[in-house]
């Protein structure tokens, strides 16, 4: 059962898309999980054919718990045998050694938890005392059948619940700080016209677009704000995935990532942003969407607010708020002129970075969205 978040404790097995025998490609979907986030979808890490399905759908199995086994990698689950794979260059059908903090390791053997059955949230995949702390909580949580009761109302509470676990957590656990800038919106807006007057309807872009692939490059260029905090300090993301708040129909929100966005041109961007809209909104995110944010990018423009303080989403670091686009004056070459204005926050881990790295961030995320022909 893998890791969606630092909140997750145990998800339950729906149904399986695979059997025994078959042969599963990296990203192939081979089951589907219930968690507090909603339904998801599970893909494979890696390639290799299905031995034994483990768990029956309808249980309910704590996080790390092997749900199937790939021929020759007895004792490892899909995601486990999978991760370990991923952090060598041996053959799948050979026992890798995990990664392991030295901390975790030492509490593990004093709790007597098996490390070969974790499956790490931190670098590369690596175990870390929260991931031990999180296991010796989930072995106390009870294991059984428990199909999905209550239907849209119970997930739409449960997802309730987990983001205000979360936010919670958040604010008795992070230091925030937060700053504030406007900026003239109006030339990102006019090169948009211009680019999507010579496009079919179906490859335009949208606003979001700029704002996510600016946030991605900024980060890539700027330390401390893409990655996660956990017990052993700040662990720097290799690559920019960006978190996309979305409102579900009916209420709640969830946030899943938009991978590698700091590698991949605004067309491409604009494209996996629609679709993982839809997808939320229809109830299949796939598990690395949702498990893989390092910065996360909120916004209410829609909703007419001028300027959001957003909370940070543990384990991240940072999260990035964009208000309203609204008309306000503005000084252009020494004359005041009407133009479109946004005002873009930044709610960032003191633990991490301080104000004037912030401000330095923001500055680039204005920056690059005032080139967007640059993005």
């Amino acid at each position: 059962m893998p890791s969606l978040g630092a909140d997750m404790e145990d998800g339950t097995l729906v149904e399986w898309r695979i059997h025994p025998g078959q042969h599963v490609k990296r990203g192939d979907i081979v089951a589907v999980i219930e968690t507090s986030k909603g339904i998801i979808d599970i893909e494979s890490f890696e390639e290799g054919v299905i031995a034994r399905l483990v768990v029956e759908p309808g249980t309910r199995v704590p996080v790390g718990t092997p749900l199937a086994l790939f021929e020759g990698a007895a004792g490892l689950g899909v995601g486990a045998a999978a991760a370990a794979s991923a952090r060598a260059s041996t053959p799948l059908s050979e026992v890798h050694r995990q990664a392991v903090s030295p901390a975790a390791r030492a509490r593990a053997a004093a709790l007597g938890v098996e490390l070969s059955g974790l499956q790490g949230s931190g670098a590369e995949g690596a175990i870390t005392l929260q991931d031990v702390e999180r296991a010796v909580t989930a072995q106390h949580a009870p294991v059984g059948p428990s199909p999905s009761t209550g239907g849209p109302a119970a997930t739409r509470a449960a997802i309730a619940a987990a983001t205000a676990a979360a936010m919670a957590r958040s604010k008795r656990e992070i230091p925030h700080y937060y700053l504030q800038l406007s900026m003239d919106f109006s030339p990102a807006l006019e090169w948009l016209e211009a680019y999507n007057s010579e496009r079919p309807v179906t490859q335009r872009l949208l606003p979001a677009a700029l704002l996510v692939r600016a946030i991605a490059l900024a980060a890539s260029r700027h330390a401390g704000f893409s990655g996660d905090h956990g017990a052993q300090g700040f662990e720097p993301a290799t690559a920019v995935h960006v978190g996309m708040a979305i409102a579900l129909r009916g209420g709640g929100l969830v946030a899943p990532a938009l991978l590698q966005a700091d590698e991949k041109p605004l067309a491409t961007v604009m494209q996996e942003l629609q679709d993982l809209v839809a997808r939320a909104r229809a109830g299949h995110l796939r598990a690395s969407e949702l498990a893989s944010p390092t910065i996360t990018l909120t916004s209410l423009g829609e909703e007419g607010v001028d300027v959001l303080m957003p909370v940070i989403h543990p384990p991240q670091v940072a999260i990035v708020g964009a208000g309203s686009v609204t008309d306000r004056p503005w000084v252009v070459n020494g004359r005041v002129e009407a133009r479109k204005v946004l005002a873009l926050s930044l709610a960032a881990d003191h633990r991490v970075t301080d104000g004037r790295r912030g401000a330095q961030f923001l500055a680039a995320v204005r920056d690059l969205l005032s080139h967007p022909e640059c993005l």
